[in-house]
């Protein structure tokens, strides 16, 4: 076989799998907004909205969310308004946490509930292959991007 041949194959096979990858992607994305839209929060909302856990300053919501500390506080203010979360001081006073509060610690238990019902990699994928698969993708994300967004 040519060179020129096996450089097609690998080209070939690249493609295959970028676009299963992207599939599996926006299948999972898909399945996230069908999973979150009963309970009134757009996809961006909900997003943060499930990646905050215990109470946390906004840059390190942005940090996981991978986006500018400005649209966190955006998303901080709609949480706020809908009574999700608190504005709390922090260890350091200039410092402000997000906190969930109590109506928003039984919405995000209710949601994620109905999150994993219906995730995709829960439903399609026994203990075995998400335990082989996760080293692969965390092989692709690469060191560079340890930190990567939480898949909410």
């Amino acid at each position: 076989m040519s060179e020129r041949d096996e450089r097609e194959i690998r080209l070939g096979e690249a493609r295959r799998l970028s676009q299963l990858l992207i599939c599996v992607a926006e299948q999972a994305k898909a399945g996230f907004a069908a999973a979150v839209a009963p309970f009134g929060l757009p996809v961006p909302l909900a997003r943060a909205f499930l990646t905050l856990g215990s109470s946390a300053p906004m840059r390190d919501l942005a940090d996981r969310l991978a986006c500018d500390r400005s649209y966190v506080t955006s998303l901080a203010d709609q949480l706020e308004e809908r009574g999700l979360v608190a504005r709390v001081p922090g260890d350091d006073r200039r410092v402000k946490l997000l906190a969930l509060t109590e109506a928003g610690e039984e919405l995000r238990e209710r949601m994620s509930t109905a999150l994993a019902e219906q995730a995709l990699v829960l439903r399609r994928l026994d203990d075995a292959d998400r335990a082989a698969l996760a080293p692969l993708l965390e092989k692709l994300v690469g060191d560079d991007e340890a930190g990567a967004p939480a898949g909410w």
